[in-house]
């Protein structure tokens, strides 16, 4: 073999190289946008969910230091576990009278297995003889008397007759085993009240959504996460959600960053391709002393500029930032609706009338 076709071969496979080396770039250039680093461990999720959150009140903080006995498993659970306690707001309440008391443990043997009545909880207190304070039956309680209350409203509608009847057969029972007799309210007078609730609450309820639509470059699902991240958020409990955390135990997130779940559910997310993730806020379920608002806003641009992402509306229309001032006027006339029907946002009788 002569020195010019030497030559000739050795440039041809500089030149081929090249074009291989060319082809790789422009693949991984087409592809979905990955994390400059590779992404951490998975963080725990710190969504809250419903099988979290026990029903009741929050309890009052202690005024000064425990004295005398170590606290029972009971009492830390009463500590640690707030409660979303029955209200005349949104609850219609039956009575039940017991001619002596009886201890929580028998209450609790019978109590209805389903605390539901249709699309409507509702909730069974007792009245402590000890501390005279309604609360969920515990063992080793004795309870005086007992109230059973029923949603009038959430977001699957208004409390209709079928349901009151179903509410009324589950009381009755409870009551014939506890040696209760009860007083319930009229079934016309509670559907009216939950027909006027559930049109106050279609008229006040929003939830806030905007979305983030990749301007070139489609992003991986690490992408999101990695720049998610550095805005505050966590996974949540469900693929293809990341949420911004209440600084409440037990609270609702502040804000959702949503995208495909399939895309989630890849086999290898990093090649799943994501053009367009929803940035959310549930404004009864967020206290507007959280700012949500404000958060709202400052994730969408800061992730935007990250992530060189358009900002728009359902209809794929850019909102500006006239578009946010106008949006955040509306938003306060409808904190001061819901503060006005002793309803404000974020308080829990409201997160549980907009559930």
């Amino acid at each position: 073999m002569d020195n010019l076709t030497i030559a000739l071969a050795c440039v041809g496979g500089i030149v081929l190289a090249g074009v291989v080396a060319h082809g790789a770039w422009q693949a991984r250039r087409a592809g979905p946008l990955r994390p400059m680093q590779p992404p951490a461990p998975p963080l725990e999720p710190r969504e809250p969910v419903l099988a979290d959150v026990p029903l009741g009140d929050n309890p009052a903080e202690p005024s000064g230091a425990l004295v005398g006995d170590e606290p029972t498993p009971e009492t830390l659970l009463i500590a640690r576990k707030p409660s979303v306690r029955i209200d005349a707001l949104i609850d219609a309440i039956a009575l039940l009278t017991i001619e002596s008391p009886i201890s929580g443990d028998m209450v609790l043997s019978h109590l209805p297995p389903s605390r539901r009545a249709g699309t409507k909880p509702f909730l069974i207190e007792g009245l402590n003889t000890e501390t005279g304070q309604w609360e969920m039956p515990l063992p080793g309680r004795r309870y005086g008397e007992f109230q059973a209350g029923v949603q009038l409203a959430n977001r699957t509608g208004a409390l209709n007759e079928i349901e009151y009847s179903e509410f009324v057969q589950k009381i009755q029972g409870f009551a014939e085993l506890i040696g209760a007799l009860v007083d319930f309210p009229d079934m016309l007078d509670a559907v009216a009240r939950g027909r006027e609730l559930d049109a106050f609450a279609s008229q006040h309820d929003a939830q806030l959504a905007i979305h983030l639509h990749a301007r070139m470059t489609a992003w991986s699902v690490g992408y999101i996460h990695q720049h998610a991240a550095r805005h505050g958020f966590v996974p949540g409990m469900v693929p293809g959600r990341l949420v911004l955390p209440s600084v409440d135990d037990g609270a609702p997130p502040v804000l959702v960053l949503s995208f495909d779940a399939q895309a989630a559910l890849a086999d290898d997310p990093n090649q799943a391709a994501v053009r367009d993730v929803t940035l959310s806020f549930d404004v009864p379920q967020t206290e507007a002393a959280a700012e949500p608002f404000s958060a709202w806003q400052a994730s969408a641009q800061a992730l935007s500029l990250g992530m060189d992402a358009a900002i728009v509306d359902d209809n794929g229309q850019p909102l500006s930032p006239q578009g946010f001032a106008a949006i955040g006027a509306e938003l306060g006339r409808l904190y001061e609706a819901l503060e006005a029907r002793d309803l404000a946002a974020g308080a829990p009788v409201t997160r549980r009338l907009f559930s």
